[in-house]
């Protein structure tokens, strides 16, 4: 708790809060000067406005990652499906917030409908576009928390790939919204954080798990990646390319008006620049 004050205080004094310190320094310096007795009095308020402020970012912050690590302990992983998106004309640090509308799913919890505000920064981009949010879910309240760095490897942001060492193969399992989550599933079961690479031969119980789920989503990896006409006239067979998980099925198509709404509002809440937007629209008249 004492560091993260410390680092609320240090970004107080960063935005302005340097202005308390500096007018009690220069009324001291002066000599308790009585024409600069206002000095005092603006800098001891103004100081302690900035412990104040710090104090209540430090108190938001424990609460905020308290959440958090309780839903990581009790918490279920779901898949969150944006069905709409809209702006709503509020900037935080010259970036736009925007106003989701999800259809959240998962193991052992009825499908409900929620609303949110995110900010649409650079970095979460593609991972509105792609219209697919990994979320914590309290079973009990159906309160939940958007997991950004779970969202990126689903959305295929960051790389998706798992070496089995036994068969000296690497697999990739970019895009494969299915298998991903039920391998985060096995990684928040044994406590596992998400880091750029995670080694799990020194579990053996979540590696064993892992490499069965990779093994099992290898022969749709193959088929999504080699299609032949005869494949593509064969019956569905399980397991085969496209077809959805069973604990999170494919989100429907949206149709090409809303993909032009949700092209808009991104524009308009300066999401994207408008050789992006024009670029991005043309790609959706060539679908028709």
């Amino acid at each position: 708790m004492l560091w993260r004050y410390v680092k609320a205080q240090l970004m107080v004094l960063l935005c302005g809060g340097l202005v308390g310190p500096i007018f009690l320094i220069v009324y001291f310096a002066a000599g308790q000067s009585d024409l600069l007795k206002w000095m005092f009095y603006a800098g001891l308020a103004i100081t302690a406005v900035d412990i104040l402020v710090a104090l209540a970012l430090a108190n938001y912050g424990a609460k905020s990652a308290a959440k958090t690590a309780a839903l990581e302990q009790s918490g279920v992983l779901a898949l969150a499906h944006i069905i709409g998106m809209g702006e709503t004309g509020t900037r935080i640090n010259e970036q736009p917030v925007v106003k989701l509308q999800l259809r959240i799913e998962g193991p052992g919890i009825a499908s409900y409908e929620a609303q949110d505000r995110v900010i649409a920064s650079v970095t979460r981009l593609g991972n509105l576009t792609n219209r697919k949010l990994v979320v914590l879910v309290d079973p009990a309240t159906q309160q939940y928390q958007i997991d950004w760095e779970r969202s990126a490897l689903i959305n295929g942001l960051v790389p998706a790939t798992f070496t089995i060492a036994e068969e000296n193969r690497t697999y990739d399992l970019s895009g494969q919204t299915g298998p991903l989550m039920e391998i985060l599933q096995v990684l928040k079961n044994h406590g596992i954080g998400m880091n750029n690479m995670i080694d799990l031969r020194s579990n053996p119980a979540a590696r064993q798990q892992v490499q069965a789920i990779v093994r099992r989503a290898a022969p749709t990896q193959a088929t999504t990646q080699q299609p032949t006409a005869a494949a593509a006239a064969a019956s569905p067979m399980p397991g085969a390319a496209g077809a959805p998980s069973s604990q999170y099925a494919a989100s429907p198509e949206p149709s090409v008006s809303q993909r032009l709404q949700e092209l808009e509002t991104l524009r308009a809440s300066g999401v994207i620049s408008d050789e992006e937007y024009s670029t991005k629209r043309a790609q959706i008249l060539a679908d028709l």
